[in-house]
Protein backbone atom coordinates (compact mmCIF):
# COMPACT_ATOMS: atom_id res chain seq x y z
CA UNK A 1 0.00 0.00 0.00
CA UNK A 2 1.39 3.19 -1.24
CA UNK A 3 0.51 6.45 -2.91
CA UNK A 4 3.26 6.55 -5.21
CA UNK A 5 2.04 4.45 -7.91
CA UNK A 6 4.95 2.41 -9.56
CA UNK A 7 7.27 2.63 -7.30
CA UNK A 8 8.70 -0.43 -5.17
CA UNK A 9 8.68 -0.58 -1.36
CA UNK A 10 10.34 -3.71 0.73
CA UNK A 11 10.02 -4.07 4.06
CA UNK A 12 13.40 -4.77 5.47
CA UNK A 13 12.64 -6.48 8.95
CA UNK A 14 16.69 -6.39 10.97
CA UNK A 15 16.84 -9.51 13.13
CA UNK A 16 20.73 -10.15 13.65
CA UNK A 17 21.78 -9.15 17.11
CA UNK A 18 23.26 -11.03 19.85
CA UNK A 19 21.20 -9.27 22.39
CA UNK A 20 23.25 -8.94 24.93
CA UNK A 21 21.71 -6.68 27.20
CA UNK A 22 18.89 -9.81 27.13
CA UNK A 23 20.90 -12.39 27.71
CA UNK A 24 19.53 -14.33 24.95
CA UNK A 25 18.43 -14.55 21.99
CA UNK A 26 15.75 -12.01 22.14
CA UNK A 27 14.33 -12.33 18.97
CA UNK A 28 13.02 -15.91 19.86
CA UNK A 29 11.23 -14.93 23.21
CA UNK A 30 7.04 -15.36 22.79
CA UNK A 31 4.93 -12.54 23.12
CA UNK A 32 1.15 -13.23 22.68
CA UNK A 33 1.80 -16.52 21.06
CA UNK A 34 4.57 -15.74 18.65
CA UNK A 35 7.98 -15.18 18.63
CA UNK A 36 9.48 -11.69 17.86
CA UNK A 37 10.85 -12.02 15.27
CA UNK A 38 7.76 -14.03 13.37
CA UNK A 39 5.80 -11.62 14.39
CA UNK A 40 7.94 -8.58 12.89
CA UNK A 41 8.17 -9.99 9.57
CA UNK A 42 4.68 -11.27 9.34
CA UNK A 43 3.85 -7.57 10.09
CA UNK A 44 6.73 -6.82 7.16
CA UNK A 45 5.03 -9.32 4.62
CA UNK A 46 1.38 -8.25 5.31
CA UNK A 47 2.65 -4.70 4.67
CA UNK A 48 4.42 -5.70 1.63
CA UNK A 49 4.04 -8.63 0.05
CA UNK A 50 6.51 -10.74 -1.29
CA UNK A 51 8.57 -7.95 -1.27
CA UNK A 52 9.93 -8.56 2.55
CA UNK A 53 13.25 -9.44 3.64
CA UNK A 54 14.79 -10.58 6.92
CA UNK A 55 18.31 -10.06 8.26
CA UNK A 56 19.75 -12.22 10.87
CA UNK A 57 23.35 -13.12 11.82
CA UNK A 58 23.37 -13.92 15.75
CA UNK A 59 21.62 -17.73 15.97
CA UNK A 60 20.90 -17.04 12.45
CA UNK A 61 19.36 -21.17 12.22
CA UNK A 62 17.28 -20.54 14.83
CA UNK A 63 15.75 -17.14 14.59
CA UNK A 64 15.03 -17.99 10.52
CA UNK A 65 13.40 -21.32 11.72
CA UNK A 66 11.61 -19.05 14.20
CA UNK A 67 10.70 -16.41 11.32
CA UNK A 68 9.30 -19.45 9.35
CA UNK A 69 7.59 -18.31 6.03
CA UNK A 70 6.66 -14.90 7.27
CA UNK A 71 9.79 -13.43 4.98
CA UNK A 72 10.17 -13.69 1.45
CA UNK A 73 13.68 -13.83 1.42
CA UNK A 74 16.56 -14.00 3.92
CA UNK A 75 19.44 -12.26 4.23
CA UNK A 76 22.48 -13.42 6.68
CA UNK A 77 24.99 -10.61 8.19
CA UNK A 78 27.74 -12.82 9.25
CA UNK A 79 29.62 -9.06 10.93
CA UNK A 80 26.42 -8.71 13.17
CA UNK A 81 28.90 -8.17 15.97
CA UNK A 82 29.74 -4.99 14.57
CA UNK A 83 26.30 -3.03 15.37
CA UNK A 84 22.97 -2.48 13.86
CA UNK A 85 24.60 -0.18 11.18
CA UNK A 86 26.49 -3.01 9.38
CA UNK A 87 22.49 -5.26 9.24
CA UNK A 88 21.38 -1.62 7.13
CA UNK A 89 24.13 -1.27 4.98
CA UNK A 90 24.07 -5.31 4.03
CA UNK A 91 20.38 -4.81 3.79
CA UNK A 92 20.54 -2.09 1.54
CA UNK A 93 23.42 -3.44 -1.01
CA UNK A 94 20.46 -6.48 -1.07
CA UNK A 95 18.01 -4.58 -2.59
CA UNK A 96 19.08 -1.47 -3.76
CA UNK A 97 18.72 -2.35 -7.57
CA UNK A 98 15.20 -3.40 -7.32
CA UNK A 99 13.65 -1.70 -4.17
CA UNK A 100 12.40 2.82 -4.63
CA UNK A 101 12.12 2.60 -1.07
CA UNK A 102 12.96 0.64 2.53
CA UNK A 103 10.70 0.37 5.01
CA UNK A 104 13.35 -0.53 7.88
CA UNK A 105 12.05 -2.39 10.67
CA UNK A 106 13.35 -3.88 14.26
CA UNK A 107 12.53 -7.60 15.64
CA UNK A 108 12.26 -5.99 18.86
CA UNK A 109 9.35 -3.40 18.52
CA UNK A 110 6.29 -5.93 19.54
CA UNK A 111 3.29 -3.13 19.41
CA UNK A 112 4.09 -1.98 15.99
CA UNK A 113 0.89 -2.25 14.07
CA UNK A 114 0.53 -3.21 10.11
CA UNK A 115 -1.85 0.21 9.94
CA UNK A 116 0.88 2.11 10.90
CA UNK A 117 3.34 1.02 8.24
CA UNK A 118 1.08 1.18 5.89
CA UNK A 119 0.57 4.86 6.98
CA UNK A 120 3.98 5.39 6.69
CA UNK A 121 4.37 3.91 3.08
CA UNK A 122 0.47 5.95 2.43
CA UNK A 123 2.73 9.35 3.46
CA UNK A 124 5.75 9.06 1.31
CA UNK A 125 4.92 11.09 -2.06
CA UNK A 126 7.52 8.30 -4.04
CA UNK A 127 10.25 11.54 -3.92
CA UNK A 128 13.64 9.98 -3.70
CA UNK A 129 15.24 12.42 -1.17
CA UNK A 130 12.30 11.94 1.32
CA UNK A 131 12.02 10.15 4.36
CA UNK A 132 9.25 8.81 6.46
CA UNK A 133 10.00 7.98 10.22
CA UNK A 134 7.98 7.23 13.10
CA UNK A 135 8.02 9.90 16.21
CA UNK A 136 7.12 9.17 19.82
CA UNK A 137 8.48 10.53 22.90
CA UNK A 138 10.14 13.71 21.61
CA UNK A 139 12.31 12.03 18.63
CA UNK A 140 11.97 9.59 15.41
CA UNK A 141 12.75 6.30 14.62
CA UNK A 142 12.00 3.13 13.14
CA UNK A 143 9.74 1.68 11.42
CA UNK A 144 11.16 4.37 8.68
CA UNK A 145 10.86 4.53 5.26
CA UNK A 146 14.03 5.28 3.33
CA UNK A 147 13.88 6.19 -0.12
CA UNK A 148 16.41 5.17 -2.96
CA UNK A 149 18.77 8.98 -2.45
CA UNK A 150 19.64 7.74 1.28
CA UNK A 151 21.09 3.99 -0.05
CA UNK A 152 24.45 5.47 -0.61
CA UNK A 153 24.39 7.20 2.75
CA UNK A 154 22.68 3.65 4.45
CA UNK A 155 25.20 1.70 2.45
CA UNK A 156 28.40 3.11 4.17
CA UNK A 157 27.00 2.86 7.98
CA UNK A 158 28.89 0.83 10.77
CA UNK A 159 28.56 0.76 13.80
CA UNK A 160 25.96 0.54 16.64
CA UNK A 161 23.52 3.86 16.37
CA UNK A 162 22.06 2.22 13.39
CA UNK A 163 20.90 5.04 10.55
CA UNK A 164 20.23 8.01 13.19
CA UNK A 165 23.25 10.27 11.42
CA UNK A 166 20.89 9.84 8.28
CA UNK A 167 17.87 10.74 9.85
CA UNK A 168 19.50 14.06 11.19
CA UNK A 169 20.73 14.36 7.77
CA UNK A 170 19.17 17.79 6.46
CA UNK A 171 19.92 17.32 2.91
CA UNK A 172 16.76 15.05 2.91
CA UNK A 173 12.93 15.50 3.21
CA UNK A 174 11.54 14.55 6.40
CA UNK A 175 7.99 13.47 7.41
CA UNK A 176 6.79 12.10 10.36
CA UNK A 177 3.78 10.02 11.92
CA UNK A 178 3.22 9.84 15.52
CA UNK A 179 3.29 6.16 16.88
CA UNK A 180 3.97 6.48 21.08
CA UNK A 181 3.87 2.83 20.87
CA UNK A 182 7.03 2.83 18.96
CA UNK A 183 8.62 3.44 21.79
CA UNK A 184 8.31 -0.34 23.68
CA UNK A 185 11.07 -2.30 22.55
CA UNK A 186 12.32 -5.58 24.18
CA UNK A 187 16.04 -4.79 25.20
CA UNK A 188 16.26 -6.67 28.43
CA UNK A 189 13.99 -9.17 30.34
CA UNK A 190 12.48 -6.75 32.66
CA UNK A 191 11.49 -4.80 29.29
CA UNK A 192 9.58 -8.59 28.27
CA UNK A 193 8.30 -8.63 31.75
CA UNK A 194 6.87 -4.94 31.77
CA UNK A 195 5.44 -5.12 28.31
CA UNK A 196 3.59 -8.75 29.44
CA UNK A 197 1.98 -6.89 32.33
CA UNK A 198 1.05 -3.90 30.65
CA UNK A 199 -0.76 -6.03 27.77
CA UNK A 200 -2.72 -7.68 30.27
CA UNK A 201 -4.69 -4.67 30.96
CA UNK A 202 -4.20 -3.15 27.31
CA UNK A 203 -6.02 -4.53 24.26
CA UNK A 204 -3.33 -4.85 21.77
CA UNK A 205 -3.93 -2.32 18.53
CA UNK A 206 -4.84 -4.17 15.22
Amino acid sequence: MTSAPGRSVFAVVLAAGCASRFGRTKQLEVVDGAALVRRAAELAREACGNNTILVTGHDCTAVANAAGDAARFLVINDRHTEGLGISIATAVRTVSHAADAILLMLADQPLITVSHLQALMKTWSGADEEIVATSFSGTMGPPVLFPRNAYPDLARLTGDRGARSVLQDKSYTMKTIKFEDAQVDIDTPIDLANLEERQRHVPRRK
